[in-house]
This record gives structure tokens, C-alpha cells and sequence, in this order.
């Protein structure tokens, strides 16, 4: 294997908002990468470490079920 072209990507767990905020500013220098090349890689692996943080730190939960119908309604122009 030809190691002389690959660039060491260094990329760590996302801990803190810090880390969080840094690892957001680097997807978007990477954001249009290759998919393959390098920088494409490190943007499929921060996109993995970011799912991972916003999942564990900015849960969504469902919405509640009449407020979804209303929603809904609104959006279809339906008088309530």
C-alpha cells in the first residue's frame, strides 16, 4: 500500500460545546469535498461526530399529537 498521498486527519470525539463548535466551523471548510478524497472523508466522519453530539445534547422529542394536527391543518389551509 502507497502511504506517500495520504494526509493524516486528525479528528477527535466531540466532548464539549467547544469541541462541538470547532467541529461545525471545520465541516464547513470540507462541507463540498470529494466523497473518497481525503477531506471527504474527514466530512462523512465529523458528520457522524456531529449527529452523535446533537443527538445526545439537542434531543428532539415527538410533538405533541393535537399540535401536530394543527399544524397540519394550518398548513392545508383547513379552518379549525
Amino acid at each position: 500500500m502507497n502511504h506517500q498521498n495520504e494526509q493524516v486527519i486528525n479528528i477527535k470525539p466531540i466532548k464539549t460545546e467547544e469541541d462541538y463548535n470547532l467541529a461545525l466551523k471545520r465541516l464547513e471548510v470540507v462541507f463540498n469535498s470529494t466523497k473518497g478524497s481525503p477531506e471527504g472523508d474527514e466530512l462523512e466522519i465529523l458528520g457522524i461526530l456531529i449527529e452523535q453530539y446533537e443527538d445526545e445534547h439537542f434531543p428532539v422529542g415527538l410533538p405533541d399529537r393535537i399540535e401536530a394536527i394543527k399544524f397540519r391543518m394550518g398548513q392545508v389551509n383547513t379552518i379549525i
